[in-house]
């Protein structure tokens, strides 16, 4: 499949294809390519129990750096993650895009709905999300700098939650 580098630019075109992209590259386990999306000061997030709270001082489902998410990354390409042996088979549907300003003039936050369908051994999964990117624009094109995951259900038990959201 060909890839297009998102326009440096912040239109509507612009930022789905990104959306899009990161999706696709998430379902499809290609974990360089999406790690590849973000900035240098990740905050990769995925909350528990309450949508908003310091995820300094309360415990995250996910909360990682560069260092954390390069070391998630490891883990899940080194086959030595048992969790995902064999790999969940996935498909996400992004929806809902909306494009507000952001702190800074190179940045804007995008909010947008995903549903997200699993299936590893026999056991299918749907997990229904807000997701929240900091987008910014580089010399590279767009980028990550925050993603936050706001789960349907980050108060009830997750089943195995060992792949990329």
């Amino acid at each position: 499949m060909q890839t297009i580098e998102p326009d440096v630019t912040f239109t509507r075109e612009s930022v789905e294809g990104f959306l899009y992209r990161e999706a696709r590259l998430a379902d499809e386990n290609c974990y360089d390519e999406w790690l590849a999306l973000w900035t240098d000061d990740i905050r990769y997030w995925v909350p528990v129990n309450v949508d908003e709270y310091d995820p300094d001082d309360h415990v995250s489902i996910i909360f990682d750096d560069r260092e954390r998410l390069q070391d998630r990354i490891t883990r899940l390409k080194s086959g030595g993650a048992w969790a995902q042996e064999p790999q969940s088979r996935m498909r996400r549907v992004v929806s809902n895009i909306e494009i507000a300003p952001a702190k800074r003039a190179d940045e804007r936050l995008i909010v947008s709905n995903f549903v997200l369908g699993e299936l590893r051994r026999g056991r299918e999964a749907v997990y229904f999300a807000q997701q929240k990117h900091r987008l910014r624009r580089t010399s590279d094109g767009l980028r990550m700098a925050e993603k936050t995951v706001l789960l349907v259900r980050n108060n009830e038990p997750l089943h195995n939650l060992s792949f990329i959201l």
